[in-house]
Formats: C-alpha cells, structure tokens, sequence
C-alpha cells in the first residue's frame, strides 16, 4: 500500500514537471511567433521610396544618354523661359500715367522736357517716346516724328520676341528625342529577342521599359516648356497692345500740343 502511495505521488510530481514545461514552451514560442508575426505585416507595408531617388532610378532605367539629353532640353527652355519673364516683368510700363507726365512736360517745358520725362521712364514705350521728341527736337516735322514712332515700335517688337525660337526649338526636340529613345529601345527589345530565341516578357521587358521611360520624359518636358511659351506669348502681345495704344494717345496729345 505505500509502495502504490509513493507511486501516485512520482506520477503526481511527473505530471506537474510535464505540465509546467509545457507551459514554459508555450510561453517561449510566443515572441517567437511574434517575430515571425512582425515581417508578415512588414511584408505588407512596402518602404516608400523618396521622390528624387525614383526619379534617379527612372532617369538610370530610360538610358542615361537620352534621359540627359531630355534633361539639357528642360534647363535650357527654363532658362531662356526665366530670361524672357524677367525682361517683359521689367519691360512692363505705367502707360497711362507716362502719358499725362509727357503731357505736363510738354505744356511746362517743351520738347525737351518731354524727352526727359521719357528718359526718367523705365520701359521701351518710353524709350520709343524719348526718340519721338528727339526726332521733334531737331526741327522734325511730326509725320516724320510718327514714322520714327512705328518704326522704333517694330524694333521694341522683334525685341521682345527675341529668343522665342529657341524656346519653340526645345519644345520640338524634347519629345522627338524621347520617340529617338524609343525606337531605340525597340531595337534592344527586338535584339534581345533573337539572342534569346524567345519572345517572353522577360525578355522584351527591358527594352519596352526604355522607350517609355524615354517617350514620357520627352512629353513632360514638352508640356512644361509649352505652358511656359504660350504665358511668354501672352505677356508679349498685352505689351505690344498697350505700346501701340500709347502711341495713338501721344500722337493725340502732339497734335494738340501743335495747335
């Protein structure tokens, strides 16, 4: 009888060591189970990628003798974009009020001091003033003075349109190099297709890849030299309206001041 007591007291103890290891497994297993949790849901976030290093990685992929080509195309078009801009902002004149100070020069001082008034005036309406009364000035008659005025008015004209060519020139490149890059880029595709013997996607994949990277590249510099031109054009031809308009107001106030 105590030898049966003394057994169920072993399988006691054994059972309460068995049941204690098991739980310290389980126990153990769980941050194990977590970790391998935790790149599961890592897996599913993919890492965002920085702006200017995918645009790195895309440049690289479209062929970096094209995609730098394309690049030139941008930075020049913006450059002469900028230049242009900054010389029609400064070109910009008060016309108005020029046009009652030539006014209140010439009933206080004359010729010559209308010609400074001008001078004193930032803008090529002005300078086109200042060379209507210096022609004035000199015994000029005012028809002459006028034919002074339309031809100076041409020459501001061409002035401000300078430099427009080669904007359009850029415009026209830069998607005719990224159709250049994709025909090349066909050619990569179609040789790679005859050294390997077969036509799968994995094959043609890395052709196909850059001539559309090089073909997007060219359009969107394309579209923003585009916008940049027509804004330019746009600054140009309110200028000329209101340089011309300017010119028939001080022709007006002349003829006045002639009576």
């Amino acid at each position: 009888m105590k030898k049966f007591f003394m057994f169920l007291a072993v399988m006691g103890v054994m059972a309460f060591s068995a049941q204690n290891a098991v739980a310290q497994d389980e126990q153990a297993a769980e941050p194990t189970a977590t970790e391998v949790a935790a790149p599961a849901a890592d897996e599913t976030l993919p890492e965002e990628v920085p702006m200017h290093q995918a645009l790195k990685t895309k440049f690289i992929e479209g062929g970096a003798g094209f995609m730098a080509l394309v690049i030139a195309c941008l930075i020049l078009g913006l450059a002469l974009c900028i230049e242009r801009i900054l010389y029609l902002g400064f070109s910009k004149t008060n016309t108005k009020k020029l046009i009652a100070k030539v006014e209140a020069a010439l009933k206080n001082g004359g010729y010559e001091a209308a010609k400074k008034a001008c001078v004193e005036t930032r803008g090529p309406v002005a300078e086109i003033f200042a060379e209507v009364f210096v022609r004035l000035g000199k015994g000029q008659s005012i028809e002459d003075a006028e034919k002074a005025l339309v031809d100076r008015g041409g020459v501001e004209s061409s002035k401000m349109e300078q430099n427009l060519s080669w904007i359009s020139l850029f415009i026209a490149i830069a998607p005719s190099l990224g159709f250049l890059g994709t025909v090349i880029g066909m050619i990569q595709a179609f040789d790679a297709i005859m050294v390997a013997g077969d036509m799968s996607p994995a094959v043609v994949a890395g052709g196909m890849k850059v001539a559309l990277i090089t073909t997007v590249g060219g359009l969107i510099v394309a579209v923003i030299l585009q916008i940049f031109y027509n804004y330019i054009l746009s600054q140009v031809e309110s200028l000329t309206i209101d340089m011309e308009d300017a010119s028939i107001n001080l022709m007006e106030v002349l003829a006045e001041y002639q009576k």
